[in-house]
C-alpha cells in the first residue's frame, strides 16, 4: 500500500510569502523571514513534499519565482512542486531547472489544453499536479481559475473528470471557503468527489492542526493532505503533528 503524504504549501506573491484566508492574502515575510522562522533543513523530515505557489495577482515574473524555488531547494531535501504563472514549455523548464520536481497548473488546464498535454508528454504525468480551486455557493461547488477570480462553467465533478482526460498525475483540491480558516477540511465535498476519480487526490484548505491532518489521512482515496497555515505550524508544530499522526498508526513515513 502506498504511503500517504503530508504536504506544506507556501503561498508567494510579489516577493513575499503570504498567509491566505479565503484567498485574501496577508503579507508575512520574505524568503529570509521564511528561512529564519521555519528552518526547513531541520523540519524537512516532518514533511513529504513542499508546494510553492505564485499567487501574484499583478504581472508575474516566472524568472523571479524560479529564483525563489532555487533558494528553497538549497534549504530542503524533499520534493518541491512549483506553480503559478506557467504559460509555456519554457516557463515549466525554468522551474524544473531551478529544482522543482513537479509543476502545478491551474489556469492553463482550462485555457491551454495543448500546453498541458505537451507538458505531460515531455515530463510525464507524475510531474504534473492539477490545482483546483472551488467555492461552495448555496450548496453548489463552483470552480475558479486565475487565483480564484474567474468562475468556469464546469461542475466540480465534471471538471475533475475532465482533468483525468488530460492525464495529470495528481489533483490538488483546494476549498476557497475553508482556506486559511483552520476549521478543517471540507469533508462533505471531498466525500462527494473522491470516488468519482481515479487520479491521486491531495486535499487542501482548512487544516489548522494535527487533528485535521489526521482526519484527512484516515479517508480512503486521499493520497495526501496539505496545509498552508504558516502560523499554526511554525516552530516545531509540523514535527509534533507528524509524530502524533504516526503514533496513531497512520500509513505515513516515520
Amino acid at each position: 500500500m502506498l504511503r500517504k503524504r503530508i504536504i506544506f504549501t507556501l503561498i508567494y506573491s510579489n516577493g513575499h510569502f503570504m498567509q491566505s484566508r479565503n484567498f485574501r492574502l496577508q503579507k508575512v515575510g520574505d524568503i529570509n523571514w521564511l528561512e529564519k522562522n521555519y528552518k526547513f533543513q531541520s523540519i524537512a523530515f516532518a514533511l513529504d513534499e513542499l508546494i510553492v505557489l505564485d499567487a501574484t495577482k499583478t504581472e508575474k515574473s516566472i524568472a523571479t519565482f524560479a529564483q525563489i524555488v532555487n533558494r528553497l531547494v538549497d534549504d530542503v531535501f524533499i520534493p518541491i512542486a512549483a506553480g503559478g504563472g506557467i504559460r509555456s514549455i519554457e516557463d515549466a523548464e525554468l522551474l524544473f531547472n531551478n529544482g522543482a520536481d513537479k509543476i502545478v497548473l491551474n489556469t492553463p488546464l482550462v485555457e491551454d489544453q495543448l500546453l498541458v498535454r505537451e507538458l505531460v508528454k515531455k515530463y510525464g504525468s507524475q510531474s504534473i499536479i492539477a490545482s483546483v480551486d472551488y467555492k461552495k455557493v448555496n450548496g453548489i461547488c463552483e470552480v475558479y481559475i486565475k487565483n480564484g477570480t474567474e468562475r468556469i462553467e464546469h461542475s466540480l465533478v465534471d471538471y475533475l473528470k475532465y482533468l483525468e482526460t488530460l492525464q495529470v498525475g495528481e489533483i490538488y483540491l483546494n476549498s476557497i471557503n475553508q482556506d486559511g480558516t483552520g476549521f478543517g477540511y471540507d469533508f462533505e465535498t471531498i466525500c462527494e468527489v473522491v470516488d468519482t476519480i481515479n487520479t491521486p487526490l491531495i486535499i487542501a484548505g482548512g487544516a489548522g492542526n494535527e487533528k485535521h491532518l489526521n482526519e484527512g489521512l484516515e479517508m480512503s482515496g486521499i493520497s495526501a493532505v496539505a496545509t498552508a497555515n504558516l502560523f499554526n505550524f511554525i516552530g516545531d508544530g509540523l514535527p509534533q503533528a507528524r509524530g502524533k499522526i504516526f503514533n496513531n498508526g497512520k500509513n505515513i513515513r516515520k
